[in-house]
């Protein structure tokens, strides 16, 4: 493991500027770099580096993070390897903290993500050691090298293995991962066994949670997931796009398959730019995701009713997504096929050339809502406009939503003015809302207003004088910790403050600052701010003791209160109870 004061230390000494020129062409902007974002198609400059904040962000699709983040999401690279290039880059030695495997308090895990990790290990041992597992992952045609690359597992049968590597199997984080189950009874179980153990990673290529494959195919379900967790949220995560983003940059393209064995399969033959949902359907977040990488979006399916239905709530979701800039087509394989068993009776050519044929999302659209539909009668084109209806208020994309209005007419039998007049749907020619970076003088929180000058002036914790802050909200600890934070790295950048952070505050709490100091002003004079957000802040945590002393006293009788408590209340104009 690489020690986290190494990282700290790394991320002070890179500059993010000279990391991200090397890749994308940057050009003076203010105190800022810009450039063209390289994570999606534009003609105007949107993407921002900051040399102050050591961070980089784009105002049209969303992009953002540090160095470390950049190579990763740019170049494809692990977390580890992100850090070993930075270090090259600095000339700086990444050294290694060792752990002894025999000692059992290097077993003993006590947060989710390492308990996760110990535990894809665990599977990847188990794996070599099963020959049942090994024979059928052979059955399917899986190189070990390309097991070895999605490091798959295997979790034997039996209630309670992963006990053997934590020897606190009660520990909650256990069930909180969603690594073991309690039933009512109080009993503890492991929730995968005897089972193809696949580990989804997050961008940093962290394990995240698990999903595991049937080997009986008398077992069910087919498929069991990891749970929702802090770490895993199965609406925004997809499998194998960690692994997949270089080889989707490289062909222009993402191939979305339906599960695990078919994106593993598929790399066997070479087609390395899939991913698969986690057991749902594919949301508006994925496809926001996918966009960050390429521009064009394959969705295969199987061509059995499951597939069919699977396809349509596909590209119902991806509507509100939608841009004039992006390719999105439905590729249906014949019903006695999957992506796994095509790819491996016909062959990477073959199936390439099917993904040249995939239907448009457009086509798709029309195809299915006339499927049932012969258009022959009035009531027919009735219920056909009906139908298109809400799907076409849901496309925002001027050109792709002009170009579904006139086929819908057409096959209505109408002028597109006629049907416009006809059904309520958004004007296209209504110039969009440009969203504008929100300042540090409109957020609406103090505390993060206090925090977010702080970043930029670490140096200035030992002034905060901050000790009437009390309580246990989530913004006063946002507070408290931040300045923990500042004193402990007085001279740092926000971006290892930011790091340091990262275990200290709420999830969501850290995505919403890192969100804000993405888009702060730095052209404000932020001593200045810090000692205006002070001021309010010790303003408004005046005004709430007195309402709090204030009620307290209230409540008390007239004669149980003492002189001074009656003067209180008096001053304030508040009356005592009579009794």
């Amino acid at each position: 493991m690489i020690p986290e004061s190494f990282i700290q230390e790394l991320l002070n000494r890179v500059d993010i500027v000279d990391v991200i020129d090397k890749n994308v062409a940057l050009k003076k902007a203010g105190a800022n770099y810009s450039a063209c974002c390289p994570f999606h198609n534009e003609k105007s400059p949107s993407f921002t580096v900051s040399p102050s904040k050591q961070f980089y962000h784009c105002f049209g699709c969303g992009a953002h993070g540090t160095a470390v983040g950049f190579l990763m999401e740019y170049q494809g690279l692990s977390f580890i390897e992100s850090i070993h290039e930075l270090a090259r880059l600095v000339g700086m030695t990444v050294p290694q903290e060792t752990r002894d495997p025999d000692k059992p308090t290097a077993k003993i895990v006590v947060g989710l993500q390492e308990s996760l990790q110990h535990a894809a290990q665990y599977y990847k041992e188990a794996l070599k050691k099963s020959d049942r597992a090994i024979d059928y992952l052979k059955g399917r045609g899986l190189s070990g090298q390309v097991a070895a690359k999605f490091q798959v597992g295997y979790a034997p049968a039996g209630w309670q293995n992963l006990q053997s590597i934590f020897p606190q199997y009660d520990n909650e984080a256990l069930t909180v991962a969603g690594l073991v189950v309690e039933n009512e009874q109080g009993k503890r179980y492991d929730r995968f066994r005897d089972r193809i153990m696949f580990p989804i990673h997050d961008q940093k290529g962290q394990v995240i949670g698990f999903g595991g494959r049937v080997i009986n195919p008398e077992d069910t379900p087919k498929y069991y997931n990891s749970p929702e967790t802090p770490l895993f949220q199965k609406g925004h995560e997809l499998y194998g796009l960690f692994l997949a983003r270089r080889a989707i940059r490289d062909v222009g393209r993402v191939l979305v398959v339906e599960g695990y064995m078919d994106v593993v399969a598929l790399a066997q033959y070479g087609i390395e730019y899939a991913v698969a949902a986690l057991g749902t359907a594919t949301t508006p977040s994925h496809i926001t995701k996918l966009m960050r990488q390429t521009d064009e979006i394959v969705f295969c399916f199987d061509g059995d009713n499951a597939g069919l239905t699977a396809a349509w709530r596909a590209a119902m979701n991806a509507l509100p997504a939608l841009t004039d800039g992006l390719k999105l087509s439905f590729l249906f394989l014949p019903k006695e096929h999957d992506p796994d068993s095509y790819v491996r009776e016909f062959g990477k050519e073959k199936f390439e050339a099917e993904i040249k044929l995939a239907m448009p999302l457009s086509q798709y659209i029309l195809m299915h809502l006339s499927a049932d539909n012969p258009l022959q009668s009035q009531e027919d084109k009735v219920r056909f406009l009906n139908d298109a209806e809400p799907i076409m208020q849901q496309i925002s994309a001027p050109r792709s939503a002009m170009y579904l209005r006139k086929k819908v007419a057409e096959l209505a039998q109408l002028s597109i003015d006629e049907m416009q007049s006809l059904l309520k749907l958004p004007n296209l020619n209504k110039a969009p809302v440009q969203a504008k970076p929100k300042l540090t003088r409109t957020t609406n929180s103090l505390h993060k207003r206090f925090c977010l000058t702080m970043l930029m002036h670490p140096e200035l914790a030992e002034k905060a004088d901050l000790l009437w802050i009390v309580g246990n909200s989530n913004n006063e600890l946002l507070l408290q910790k931040t300045i923990e934070t500042c004193l402990e790295h007085p001279h740092s950048k926000p971006v290892v403050i930011m790091r340091a952070l990262e275990n200290k505050i709420d999830a969501t709490l850290m995505r919403e600052l890192e969100r804000e100091l993405n888009v702060l002003d730095e052209t404000l004079d932020l001593a200045q701010e810090l000692a205006g957000a002070r001021q309010q802040l010790k303003q408004a945590y005046l005004q709430k003791n007195e309402s709090e002393l204030l009620a307290k006293i209230s409540e008390k009788p007239l004669s149980a209160m003492t002189e001074g408590e009656r003067e209180l209340l008096k001053s304030f104009g508040s009356k005592p109870k009579s009794k």
